[in-house]
C-alpha cells in the first residue's frame, strides 16, 4: 500500500502540471506575440520568444489603436470600466449584505417567498430581460447613462449577492444577535456595528466576483452603457474586429492582456480571502 502512494502522488502532480500548461499556453502565446514586431509575427513561429523585444504594441493598444472611428486606444475604455465597476461593486455588496442579514436574523413575513423569487431570478438569462429593462430605463430617462448601466449590474447581481451573504450569516451564532437585541441594538445599528465588521471574508468574495463579472462583461455594457461610457471589453472588441488596414496581431494581444490585468490583479491580491469566504458559508444554506 505504501509503495503505491508515491506513484499516485506523481500522477496527480503530472495531471496538475498538464492542466496548468494547457491553460497557461494561450497566455504565453499572447504575451510573446504582444512583444514582437508585425514582421516577426508573419514568420509564423508563434511559440518562439521575441527576436527583438518591443513595447510599441502595448503603447499603441493603450493610446493610439483605433476603436472604430476613434483612434485613442483603450485608455478611455479603461476609465469607463473603472467608473462602472466601483459603484457596481459597492452598491450590490451593500444591498446583498442587507438582504442576507434580514433574511438570516430578522426573517420578516414572506421572507422565504422573497428569497425563492430572488433565486429564481438567478436562472433567468440576461437576454430575456434586456428589452423590458431597456423600456424601463428609457421611461426613467437613464438609458445609455452611467446610472443606467450601474442599475442593471446591481439588478442582475442581487440573487447571487443575497445568497452569498445569507449563507455566510447563517454560520454566525444567533446568540450574538440576540445579545445585541437585548442591549438595545436596532436593525441598522446591529448591521453596521456587529454584523458588517464580521463580514470581511464574504465581502472579499463578493467583491472579487462582482469586479470580475462587471469588468469582463460585454453584452450589458454594449447595450446599456451608451456611447460615452463604453467599457473596456467593448472597445477591445472594436480593436480586434477592425476590418480596415493590416490586422495588427501584436496590438490585439497587448490590448487583450491590458483588459484582463485588473481582475487578475484583484484575484491574486486577495485569493486566500476568496477561498476562506467561500468555505465559511458552505456548511449552511
Amino acid at each position: 500500500m505504501t509503495s503505491r502512494i508515491p506513484v499516485a502522488r506523481w500522477g496527480i502532480y503530472c495531471f496538475l502540471l498538464g492542466a496548468a500548461l494547457f491553460f497557461l499556453l494561450p497566455a504565453y502565446v499572447m504575451l510573446v506575440t504582444s512583444l514582437k514586431s508585425i514582421d516577426e509575427i508573419r514568420l509564423g513561429h508563434i511559440f518562439a520568444l521575441p527576436g527583438q523585444l518591443t513595447v510599441e504594441p502595448w503603447i499603441s493598444a493603450w493610446s493610439s489603436a483605433c476603436t472604430g472611428l476613434n483612434c485613442e486606444g483603450i485608455r478611455g475604455g479603461f476609465w469607463n470600466s473603472v467608473g462602472i465597476v466601483i459603484p457596481s461593486t459597492v452598491l450590490p455588496i451593500l444591498l446583498g449584505a442587507l438582504n442576507g442579514y434580514a433574511l438570516s436574523f430578522w426573517r420578516p413575513r414572506g421572507s422565504q417567498a422573497l428569497f425563492a423569487v430572488l433565486m429564481a431570478g438567478a436562472f433567468i438569462p440576461a437576454q430575456v430581460m434586456m428589452y423590458p429593462l431597456i423600456q424601463i430605463l428609457a421611461v426613467l430617462g437613464i438609458f445609455g447613462s452611467l446610472a443606467g448601466i450601474v442599475l442593471v449590474h446591481t439588478i442582475f447581481s442581487m440573487p447571487v449577492m443575497t445568497l452569498l451573504f445569507r449563507n455566510y450569516y447563517l454560520s454566525i451564532p444567533t446568540e450574538l444577535f440576540h445579545a445585541a437585541r437585548i442591549d438595545g441594538g436596532g436593525f441598522y445599528r446591529i448591521f453596521f456595528e456587529l454584523v458588517l465588521p464580521m463580514s470581511v471574508p464574504i465581502v472579499t468574495v463578493a467583491a472579487i466576483m462582482q469586479i470580475t463579472g462587471v469588468w469582463n462583461d460585454y453584452i450589458l455594457g454594449l447595450v446599456f452603457a451608451g456611447r460615452e461610457h463604453l467599457p473596456m471589453t467593448v472597445q477591445l472588441n472594436n480593436i480586434i474586429n477592425t476590418t480596415t488596414g493590416t490586422r495588427l496581431y501584436n496590438v490585439n494581444m497587448a490590448a487583450t492582456i491590458l483588459t484582463s490585468l485588473v481582475p487578475l490583479a484583484v484575484y491574486f491580491a486577495s485569493g486566500r480571502w476568496f477561498v476562506r469566504g467561500i468555505t465559511a458559508g458552505a456548511l449552511k444554506g
